[in-house]
This record gives structure tokens, sequence and C-alpha cells, in this order.
């Protein structure tokens, strides 16, 4: 499919990745206790059935997060652990007109819209699954979209 619009953001790399498991005491062992990642902050969420470890890889413009996840309550959505890599997050420029842009394009974003997330950046979600109004969608995989900091924006001219 050819795009005749112009994208208004770019992706600026990797923000996160986000495991999740029934129990993240296993996850803290292999990913804490063997690999060496250190904790830098944790969140919970009764809304999003979440409890997180939040690790980081790497320093500055390469850190990477790192989030270790298990459900709240093993029975109820969203299910964290299911799909065991339960999404990536993506920097961009300019979140708001990257998912209008997105949403004019065809792309399915799941419900709950802009927000602000576990480290306090404004985020959003596209659905891993397409529908008959959003044809375009993760194909399997959930995308964080994470707005970049300002100082970033102003090293990635």
């Amino acid at each position: 499919m050819e795009y005749t619009e112009r994208r208004p953001f770019r992706v600026l790399g990797l923000q996160q990745i986000a495991i999740g498991a029934p129990d993240k005491s296993h996850l803290r062992a292999l990913w804490v206790d063997l690999l060496g990642l250190q904790i830098t902050g944790e969140y919970r969420s009764e809304a999003e059935n979440v409890s997180e470890d939040i690790c980081t890889l790497g320093t500055g413009q390469a850190r990477v997060e790192v989030d270790l996840m298990q459900p709240l309550d093993i029975g109820r959505k969203p299910a964290v652990h299911i799909p065991p890599l339960n999404h990536i997050g993506l920097w961009v420029d300019d979140l708001r007109a990257a998912v209008n842009w997105l949403t004019r394009q065809g792309v399915r974003f799941a419900p709950g819209g802009i927000r602000r997330g576990a480290s306090g950046h404004e985020v959003c979600f596209i659905h891993p699954r397409p529908s008959e109004d959003y044809p375009r969608s993760g194909e399997g995989v959930l995308i964080e979209l994470v707005q970049a900091p300002a100082e970033w924006l102003s090293s990635n001219p």
C-alpha cells in the first residue's frame, strides 16, 4: 500500500521490552540475579492488572527498559503474562501526531488512548490484532508508542 500523506513523526529508538510471567520472581532470577540488570523502579496498577519491576540496560539515549511483569490477578484481563513477550516500546518524537496519522492509515489502537505510562512518559498502544474498521495492527505484537523526552528531541533533529 502506498501512503500519499507524509508521516509527521519519527521513531527514535527502542524504549522498552516487557516480559510477563505468572510469577515475576522467576524473571528476576534470570534478568537481575544472573544477567545483572538493576531494578530501577516498580509499577503497580489495578486497572492494568499488573505488578512490574522496571530494570534498565545502557545509559543515556541508548537506555532501554526491561519490564518484568506479573498479573495481580491471574484470572483477570489484561493477562500481562500472555504472551510472555508482552510488548515492545518505541520512542517517538511526536506521540499525538503519530496516533492521529496512524489512525488515518487504518491502524488499530488499544483502548485507553494516550496516558501516562509506568515510567512517567505519555504512551499509547497499537493493538496486536486488526479489526474490521482498523485493518492494520501489530500482527500479534502489542506495540507501545512512547513520547520521547524534550531533551532527546533537541539532540535528534
